[in-house]
């Protein structure tokens, strides 16, 4: 500050508009005196002849609105050192003080308030042209930091490095969620910042990383409780439990579906995975739990990569279930009306626990109608839903079935 305040007295000549500068300093809650450059003096220039700032003066302006915004200055700060520097200078122009002509003073009041006016103005949109650019700049550090992140084949060096300016401490457990629009978006920040303000709110700034990719909106949320020196053990189990009060993949729904456009969304969760490729490897669960619900014709809001593990297992061997469908689902084409009614059953009868009352609810089926279509299964499959052991290969073969999509379409050729 004291080399600012030489340049002033240097350009001035008069202590007084150094004094005015640090006294707007203060006022702004301490932004930088130089970020006023010319400004006193295009001031007291315009009170003494009505000269109206100069292209290049106003652009040296923009450029200190630039400076402000690369230095973290608020925009609110480098507004208010303008005004405070503007109104202290005012009340201390030797000009005022030795007029006693209202004409001479209004004068000088009308070219004040223009060149505050002209400056404030390009302030401004100098602040507002460099935050475009650092937003954009971080945006692309970010993504490209995401890519890699998700990736898990970077150096592991470099990507600690990269990602300590957004807060990410790579050692902790992560987790990794996808919301899927269900038609393109056209305008991705306003859903950023949604899922930013409620995930921040919720979990802090910390750990927590929001972008798109792919067309997908991605979440990396930190899974387990940060403990410092500063934060005890008790204030951080606070914290876990008011993090996991309601689960990340609901917390994004629910803010997702207050938008406009995007809607209806459907939310994939990873599970939490420890240090740099556990991040990796929940981004993998949560891609492939959105393509095994969208294949399976899920259709709950938010799905998590545990409740389709199953799915995860049947569709590795795939000959093996491609068997299992036709070996114990196959007789049920037989029945009048073909497959699909009684698969249907059994998918309801399973999913609601084996009760009957329940499956009829959901399938808007009398009980009657519901018990004699798994009676039906028994005749033609031999298998027995109620029977413990029989009730697991069917399911089995149920879920094979609708990840298959059959009997809708053939079963592969094995």
């Amino acid at each position: 500050m004291a080399d600012g305040d030489q340049r002033w007295r240097a350009a001035a000549g008069d202590d007084w508009l150094a004094d005015v500068a640090r006294a707007a300093s203060r006022d702004a809650g301490g932004a930088p005196v130089e970020l006023l450059g010319d400004y006193l003096l295009l001031l007291a220039d315009a009170a003494v002849s009505g000269r109206r700032p100069r292209r290049s003066e106003l652009e040296a302006v923009e450029r200190l609105g630039r400076h402000a915004a690369e230095q973290g200055v608020s925009a609110g700060k480098a507004v208010q050192l303008y005004l405070s520097a503007a109104r202290r200078m005012w009340q201390q122009l030797p000009l005022l003080r030795r007029s006693g002509d209202s004409a001479v003073v209004l004068a000088a009041a009308d070219a004040v308030l223009q060149v505050v006016d002209d400056a404030v103005a390009t302030l401004a949109e100098g602040y507002a042209a460099a935050r475009r650019e650092l937003v954009r700049r971080e945006e692309t550090l970010r993504r490209e930091l995401v890519d890699d992140l998700l990736r898990g084949d970077s150096d592991l060096g470099g990507l600690v490095q990269r990602a300590e300016p957004f807060g990410l401490d790579l050692t902790r457990t992560h987790q990794v969620a996808l919301a899927a629009p269900s038609r393109r978006l056209p305008d991705t920040e306003a859903a950023i910042r949604a899922l930013e303000a409620v995930i921040f709110d919720r979990l802090g700034d910390r750990d927590v990383l929001v972008a798109t990719k792919e067309g997908l909106l991605v979440v990396l949320a930190p899974a387990d409780p940060a403990t410092t020196a500063a934060e005890p053990a008790a204030r951080a189990a606070d914290l876990a439990a008011a993090a996991t009060a309601v689960p990340l993949g609901d917390l994004m729904y629910a803010e997702l579906s207050r938008l406009p456009r995007g809607r209806p969304w459907q939310i994939a969760v990873g599970r939490p995975h420890p240090g740099l490729y556990g991040i990796a490897r929940s981004y993998e669960e949560a891609r492939e739990a959105l393509t095994m619900a969208r294949q399976l014709k899920v259709d709950r809001p938010v799905v998590g990569a545990h409740n389709l593990l199953i799915y995860r297992v049947l569709l590795r061997d795939q000959p093996a279930m491609v068997d299992l469908v036709h070996a114990v689902l196959h007789p049920l084409t037989r029945a009048r009306g073909g497959a699909q009614p009684l698969l249907e059953t059994l998918a309801a009868y399973f999913d609601s626990g084996g009760v009957a009352t329940e499956a009829a609810r959901r399938l808007h089926l009398s009980v009657r109608t519901v018990t004699y279509r798994l009676a039906r299964v028994r005749t033609l499959t031999g298998y027995d839903p109620a029977d413990p052991t029989d009730r697991f290969t069917l399911q089995a073969a149920t879920l094979g079935a609708r990840a298959l999509d059959w009997p809708r379409q053939p079963l592969p050729a094995v």
